[in-house]
């Protein structure tokens, strides 16, 4: 069982998740100021952070250092009304793992939630695979079925992201956010683009297709149809 806590000032929507979170199988404790999570976190170990920017009194960006002091502790999931780009390169930046703006849907939160909680526990890893596709963090470079692909930076990290949620389905306001650090808006025909153009270079004639896409979701890349 993992341990979240869950940071949030506005009553109603800390208990909200708190239930949620709890009926998903996780412990969960919660603050509702910046001093009270600094306590918890303290207290008690927790395996990942929901994290409001908008507290009384210590503000979630301060929370934030804290957290990263040292240059670890645990993933850190942005949970805030502030949604200008400034705000996201600014936590990000800070040490968040990931950033959702309100108001959002449950389902994303849980998405995201595992995604980083997920990523915490792969972080030392260097090389991702799927099926006979292999990409090299460190070398930056990408093979399938031993041959080696030549994609562009922005393919690479698109497909990297797409590797880390694997078996997952990722909503193009995820990809835009978490790869290109930009809100959705036009980015939605980019992606796309992107998308096609990481098929042309990464699928094979004979070979299980890798990246899929769901409809009204997004896409997966998972190793079996």
């Amino acid at each position: 069982m993992s341990r979240v806590l869950v940071v949030e000032d506005q009553k109603t929507l800390r208990q909200t998740l708190v239930r949620g979170l709890e009926a998903e199988g996780h412990e969960v404790v919660a603050a509702a100021t910046g001093e009270e999570a600094a306590e918890k976190l303290t207290a008690v170990a927790v395996d990942a952070v929901i994290l409001d920017l908008m507290l009384p009194g210590k503000d979630g960006f301060e929370v934030l250092r804290e957290i990263r002091v040292g240059g670890s502790g645990p993933p850190v999931l942005i949970l805030t009304a502030r949604d200008s780009v400034d705000d996201r390169v600014l936590g990000l930046d800070g040490g968040a793992d990931d950033y959702l703006v309100k108001p959002f849907a449950f389902a994303e939160l849980l998405a995201r939630l595992r995604a980083i909680m997920r990523r915490g526990h792969i972080s030392r890893e260097t090389v991702l695979r799927a099926a006979d596709l292999e990409v090299d963090l460190v070398a930056r470079r990408v093979t399938r079925a031993g041959i080696i692909l030549e994609l562009t930076m922005r393919e690479f990290e698109l497909l990297e992201y797409l590797l880390r949620h694997k078996d997952e389905a990722v909503t193009r306001d995820m990809i835009s956010l978490d790869v290109w650090k930009e809100p959705t808006g036009a980015m939605t025909n980019v992606i796309d683009v992107y998308i096609n153009a990481l098929r042309r270079k990464v699928e094979r004639p004979g070979f299980p297709t890798l990246i899929h896409t769901v409809r009204g979701v997004g896409y997966v890349l998972r190793e079996r149809s």
